[in-house]
């Protein structure tokens, strides 16, 4: 159920009239809607209810720390891929025993830090990473729980920039490689198995690879414990598409189903199931709200221009993705419309939101919201072409908070400094 709707013919965040967000904040700005985080959240959480499981929310899709405050709440723990993420879940207030750090490049910084803070679980992704830990935590005197992150080999049939399953990709150690890895794991100093992980990739539609991959690594875990590792959970990633497109057949798995086909094979196994969603808790709690600033008619085509650009929203750019673009005000069905690009300001050919999309053609001024953009919008926003950082905003209800302010010219030139030699 979207927490946007339209209400006497204006689109609002739950009881709120984005018209009203637009008028106090400005354009373009991020708008979060708290009842979208949490009605994901604990659809995830309900499926897995029957099982000793542990959702730990993917930080890198929105890590606002309202977003976070509102997750924590439930009872979310995190999975952060860097000492930033770590330091923002802990400020709001997520317990160190809840939070599995992943990744490829952790630093001897990052994770002293992380050994520090105690945190549940470091998900390890390579040999050298391994002996990196364990010379850390010996010289600290400690021990750190650790899961290795195993490549299934599983082509998850998504875009190549999200695919994270096959041997190709920089992810995880080749599952066929694990039980060594893991065997001289177990004999270091330092580390304490607790584990087994995998992340097979982001938006997947079909749950045939998520059904071959949970069955590897099972296998695998069945094998680890038959070898006498003591494992206490199984880290199934996450990955799960949502729905970018709805006039797209394709259609994503329910949860239910997602979360059957992973208990079919993991249930019996009796170990603590750890899941790790992003854009299926956050895209759709989000949209991208800007304001049309010209219409251009080109040669055979038709320029929507608008304040919001992709230093904004570069996934249109970056990944080929399809975000709906719909007016804040609604359109009648039958109303006239036509085939335009949605662009923005940056001095790029790929600065685009949308390409050869029909629509009704607004006119200056209007309100457009680009929807499904809570997930992987802000936090990979630039400041471009001198272009500032768009607020981000909170809906609760039929209240609304700025909960990341719009950059100030005066923050943005205020990052640099002048040599002594210029001044």
């Amino acid at each position: 159920m979207t927490p946007f709707v339209y209400r006497r013919g204006v689109l609002h965040a739950e009881d709120v009239d984005l018209r009203d967000i637009a008028a106090e904040v400005g354009t373009p700005l991020y708008c979060y809607a708290s009842a979208g985080f949490e009605e994901s959240y604990l659809g995830i959480a309900r499926a897995f209810a029957g099982t000793p499981s542990l959702v730990c929310y993917a930080m890198k899709a929105n890590s606002n720390q309202a977003v976070l405050a509102t997750l924590a709440r439930l009872g979310a723990g995190m999975d952060v891929v860097s000492e930033g993420e770590l330091r923002r879940a802990r400020a709001a207030g997520v317990p160190a025993e809840k939070i599995v750090f992943s990744g490829v490049g952790k630093t001897e910084g990052e994770l002293a830090y992380a050994l520090d803070q105690d945190i549940m679980c470091f998900n390890v992704e390579s040999e050298p990473e391994l002996e990196q830990i364990s010379a850390i935590a010996s010289a600290a005197g400690r021990k750190a729980r650790i899961s290795i992150r195993v490549n299934p080999d599983i082509d998850a049939n998504t875009h190549a920039k999200i695919s994270t399953g096959t041997y190709a990709s920089k992810f995880g150690i080749p599952i066929k490689e694990a039980p060594r890895v893991y065997e001289k794991a177990g004999k270091m100093p330092g580390l304490l198995v607790t584990g087994v992980d995998m992340h097979i990739g982001s938006q997947i539609t079909d749950l045939a690879p998520f059904d071959a991959a949970a069955e590897r690594l099972v296998a695998l875990a069945r094998h680890l414990i038959q070898q006498g590792h003591r494992l206490e959970h199984l880290d199934l990633g996450g990955g799960l598409g949502v729905v970018y497109d709805p006039h797209s057949n394709i259609r994503p798995p329910e949860i239910a189903t997602y979360a059957t086909t992973i208990l079919r094979h993991a249930k019996s196994l009796g170990l603590k199931l750890v899941l790790e969603p992003g854009k299926l808790i956050a895209a759709n709690a989000g949209l991208l709200l800007t304001r049309v600033i010209h219409v251009k008619q080109g040669a055979g085509k038709t320029f929507v221009i608008v304040d919001a650009a992709m230093n904004d929203l570069v996934r249109p750019t970056l990944y080929d993705a399809h975000h709906e673009i719909v007016s804040v005000f609604e359109k009648a069905q039958d109303a006239l419309r036509e085939c335009v690009d949605v662009v923005g300001p940056v001095c790029e050919s790929g600065d685009y939101l949308a390409q050869g999309r029909t629509m009704v053609l607004p006119r200056r001024g209007d309100l457009l919201a680009v929807m499904s953009a809570g997930a992987y919008g802000a936090v990979q926003a630039s400041t471009y072409n001198s272009r500032l950082l768009v607020p981000e905003v909170l809906v609760k209800g039929s209240s609304f908070a700025v909960v990341r302010p719009r950059q100030s010219y005066e923050d943005l030139i205020g990052l640099d400094r002048l040599p002594d030699w210029l001044t």
